[in-house]
């Protein structure tokens, strides 16, 4: 199973020279899972510097993967977390998901990458 967290969403959206690292667990959305946080965070950023229907298009490729609520399960474990590794609120939660899920994080956030399960590159 696999995350990619809003870095790499909006890194493959743009086109980004790590985009190409994305491909993988892109082309398997059957194990692609997906927090609802990076729903937001992706949706936000999109919608700022482009507009509406272009986030909206970023929601629908999003969507291919399995999407997670958070629970309060996830959002307990994802504060743990975020003491535990100083991570801030989002990075927290999409750890916290990775690990119920049994899930590998691929990111280009440089808060993710001495994490275990992390496929990291550098921007």
């Amino acid at each position: 199973m696999n995350i990619i967290d809003s870095s790499g969403w909006l890194e493959y959206f743009s086109d980004g020279p790590n985009a190409k690292y994305y491909l993988p667990p892109l082309n398997d959305t059957s194990s692609l899972i997906v927090p609802v946080i990076t729903i937001y965070e992706v949706f936000k950023v999109v919608l700022r510097e482009t507009d509406e229907n272009e986030a909206l298009q970023a929601v629908a490729a999003m969507q291919k993967g399995k999407v997670v609520e958070l629970t309060a399960n996830i959002a307990l474990i994802a504060a743990k977390l975020s003491l535990q590794h100083n991570l801030p609120m989002a990075d927290s939660i999409i750890l916290a998901t990775a690990q119920k899920y049994r899930c590998v994080i691929w990111t280009q956030d440089s808060d993710f990458q001495h994490l275990e399960n992390v496929n990291y590159f550098s921007k």
